[in-house]
């Protein structure tokens, strides 16, 4: 009901060359083009272009946005550009290892023998995965009336709140449409990437050689991130948002060819040779376990001090305007009460400081994201720092599991599939789609019961993907979370499934009457 779909006639006679994984439903046609930049330059001459890429980083999310589909070699359905584009609607297929891309030569080989040149026209079929050559009619998508109905019999049944993942106000806004409770979770790295600019003084920040200078460069992003924060906050006005402090490791950040060294260098007075120097320290073997989330404002605590006061000023201009605010600070990667008790009593201090200086009246919160598999080990410890906890499911099946989210499509199809079908029927689903309930849910009511022993009043959701899938969803409410929290287009979904939910549970009048017919 709310993407574009392939038509069905046109797909019959279609040349089809490669199948991936179908990370985001839909079907999008359009010239193909293998940079960002170049979509991005592309889109603003109103031409419908794909991206593709062996796989994408932040950032791309310029061109990611730019571009009204998305193709790429490898990853799964929670790898960065599924899980980017699901929060736009935008079709997507990755995993696509048939495909031969060389930016060079700005062409991809299929099976050796299919070539595909950037401006050539593809088609793909988010539904299924399929990639097609050429340029295939789609038909728009229709909300049927009985589409509303079903909604208003699901908000009066349900007790499980429903949030968004958004980081723009543009997605706020789009979430609100859908029936958003609030933002679950604004990954605040994606507003580094929304400009040249915001990019460069980002990259400054990275090869600082000194804490002034990593403070002047962090200036320079302050009135961007507030400006954000505001439209979001407007967005969702008396709504909560949960504001997800910077989480990537920083070579995410860093340029990634000589141009862009060389205009870095330009900007920074620092010579080109110190600049490659900087980011090939910055290099990690794991950096999905190295230095990322907190760990970063552990060592960097000046990171942590712009993002607070761009969140709180924020707040503190949109309630004199008389739009209501509720932040919530999540502090991500957490391992350790110690570790989050630092950074909480810095963040503290200092949006106390600035509510109290501006004479505002301001609420706010700050928790946690509970990822790692020792965070929710030692929840009870932790909740006596933290105001709520986010259960970020996707690292931590991750880390539960040993199972990489970017490299498992791979195999994890002949684990999944049943023997009647070629595989081996070792998982019922993806876990990286529908949560494991045995394994990582077990972690899962494990955090939320030992960190209600020793905090009654914590609050607890969940924002990984697993907030818009219907049976994790189901686990969610059972489980007794406040809220889930899912891409803006999952939303209708997560708030279906916690209507069953809570007419499965059968506790209350609204379970009796619905089971009734009434």
């Amino acid at each position: 009901m709310f993407y574009p779909q392939l038509d069905a006639k046109a797909a019959k006679t279609a040349t089809k060359i490669a199948t991936g994984i179908n990370a985001v439903p839909g079907a999008a046609s359009g010239k193909v083009v293998f940079t960002a930049a170049e979509a991005e330059e592309m889109a603003e001459l109103n031409e419908k272009v794909l991206l593709v890429r062996k796989e994408t980083s932040p950032e791309d999310v310029g061109g990611m946005h730019a571009a009204i589909g998305i193709l790429t070699a490898t990853g799964g359905k929670t790898s960065h550009a599924a899980v980017v584009a699901r929060g736009w609607g935008k079709c997507c297929v990755v995993g696509c290892e048939a495909l031969n891309i060389n930016y060079e030569t700005k062409t991809m080989t299929v099976g050796g023998n299919v070539v595909v040149k950037q401006g050539d026209y593809l088609t793909l079929d988010g539904n299924t995965g399929d990639v097609y050559l050429g340029q295939l009619a789609l038909q728009l998508p229709e909300q049927p009336p009985a589409y509303q109905v079903i909604m208003k019999y699901c908000d009066e049944l349900r007790t499980l709140k429903v949030r968004t993942n958004a980081d723009t106000p543009y997605d706020a806004d789009n979430a609100i449409k859908m029936g958003a409770e609030g933002i679950g979770l604004c990954r605040t790295e994606h507003m580094f990437f929304d400009t040249e600019e915001r990019r460069l003084a980002m990259q400054e920040m990275i090869v600082a050689e000194n804490v002034e200078t990593r403070k002047a460069a962090l200036a320079k992003l302050l009135p961007f991130q507030q400006a954000d924060f505001e439209g979001i906050f407007k967005a969702m006005n008396n709504k909560p948002v949960t504001i997800r402090l910077i989480d990537p490791p920083l070579h995410e950040f860093t340029p990634k060819d000589d141009e862009g060294i060389n205009k870095l260098s330009q900007v920074t007075g620092i010579s080109p040779e110190k600049i490659k120097h900087r980011c090939e320290q910055l290099h990690e073997s794991n950096p999905m376990l190295g230095h990322r989330g907190c760990r970063l404002c552990i060592t960097y605590p000046e990171i942590l001090d712009m993002q607070v006061t761009a969140i709180i000023k924020a707040a503190i201009s949109c309630a004199k305007a008389g739009i209501k605010v509720f932040p919530e600070i999540m502090i991500p990667l957490t391992i350790d009460k110690k570790e989050l008790s630092i950074q909480v009593d810095q963040a503290r201090a200092l949006a106390d400081g600035l509510i109290k200086a501006a004479k505002a009246k301001v609420k706010y919160m700050i928790g946690t994201m509970i990822e790692i598999p020792r965070a929710a080990l030692l929840a009870d410890q932790i909740a006596e720092v933290a105001e709520f906890f986010s259960f970020g499911t996707n690292d931590l099946t991750q880390m539960t599991l040993g199972l990489s989210r970017d490299d498992a499509g791979r195999f994890l199809p002949v684990y999944v599939a049943n023997e009647q079908d070629g595989g081996k029927g070792i998982f019922k689903a993806d876990p990286f789609q529908s949560l494991d309930q045995d394994g990582v849910g077990m972690l899962v009511k494990m955090g939320i019961e030992k960190g209600r022993s020793t905090n009654p009043n914590l609050k607890v959701g969940i924002c990984g993907e697993h907030g818009g899938e219907s049976a994790s969803v189901k686990f969610c409410h059972k489980a007794g979370m406040n809220y889930v929290s899912c891409s803006p287009y999952r939303v209708p979904i997560a708030r279906l499934a916690a209507a069953q939910a809570a007419i499965a549970d059968g506790k209350g009048k609204t379970a009796k009457k619905a089971r009734k017919g009434k």
